[in-house]
């Protein structure tokens, strides 16, 4: 019997990756299009829900414009706050998608699932009130939360260092905000896990977990590291300048810590985040090239 999965946002750099897991042949993974499903409209994802008798839900769709939504905050709230709530009623298990902006930022060392929240901004608190409608909801859920995603698919970080690099020889970058950089294909990959876990099993691991690649960096030291693998690999190459956060004002602030600790995923899921230096060398493997494996 065919077991159907249902992502959203399939079109993200997480999503666009789920569709490249290697999936049982038993489980048939949809990715519907906005225009299709559009979590924005509760009619549209109901409509689209009864299509299938599915088995699991995997939500990677987000209102994702840190700075716009200070502006744009019903949107925000609709698609990060209610929809996440609408798939939590469903009753079917669910994967909810969320991110180290429901922190401040503010404690030293790596934040645990227990730590206390405090958005300093509308992504994160719409972010924030999409985990407590999951809470709320009827659905064995698991909300992953994540950090710094970079990957050879559409736009991040890594991306825009290499094409930036491309026609400016020193760009000037972040210092003060650490972090974990994240493969979205290793998101991916440990979301396949958690999702056939909740499907098979009934007593799988609930609640809020994190995942992030190992390690830890400022935005500077990870531009420092995608050039000096571009380099090896024949690729863009620039200097960087190290600044601060208040060098570069935006409208939305950023937590100065990022760091997540994924001991309970480890513990729950048997999930082993590999260091983050592997995964951006994987992934200027396929955007630039293959980085020769000694002497970097």
């Amino acid at each position: 019997m065919t077991r159907h999965i249902l992502v959203t946002g399939g079109q993200g750099q997480v999503g666009l990756e789920l569709k490249r897991q290697d999936w049982p042949v038993d489980v048939r993974v949809h990715f519907p299009t906005r225009e299709t499903c559009d979590l924005a409209s509760q009619a549209s994802l109901f409509t689209y829900l009864r299509s299938y008798d599915f088995a699991a839900i995997i939500n990677c769709a987000a209102y994702t414009a840190v700075d716009k939504a200070e502006e744009d905050r019903d949107a925000a709230f609709r698609i990060n706050g209610e929809a996440p709530g609408w798939l939590a009623d469903t009753g079917v298990p669910l994967i909810h998608l969320s991110t180290d902006y429901v922190f401040d930022g503010s404690k030293q060392g790596f934040y645990t699932e227990d730590d206390p929240v405090a958005p300093l901004g509308v992504y994160g608190a719409s972010k924030l009130e999409g985990e407590r409608a999951v809470q709320a909801g009827q659905s064995r859920s698991v909300i992953l939360r994540t950090a710094w995603i970079i990957s050879a698919q559409r736009a991040n970080f890594l991306k825009t260092m290499l094409r930036v690099a491309a026609t400016n020889p020193t760009l000037r970058v972040v210092d003060d905000q650490r972090g974990c950089p994240t493969s979205a294909e290793d998101i991916a990959a440990a979301i396949r896990v958690i999702a056939l876990r909740l499907i098979e099993d009934e007593g799988a691991p609930l609640g809020i977990h994190h995942f992030v690649n190992a390690g830890e960096a400022s935005w500077c030291e990870l531009a420092r590291e995608i050039f000096v693998l571009s380099a090896a690999a024949g690729g863009p190459v620039a200097e960087i300048e190290a600044i601060t956060t208040a060098d570069y004002p935006t409208p939305a602030k950023r937590p100065a810590n990022s760091r997540l600790s994924t001991s309970k995923i480890t513990a729950d899921y048997g999930i082993h985040p590999r260091d983050w230096r592997a995964a951006v060398r994987d992934i200027i493997d396929e955007l630039v090239g293959t980085v020769p494996q000694t002497g970097v």
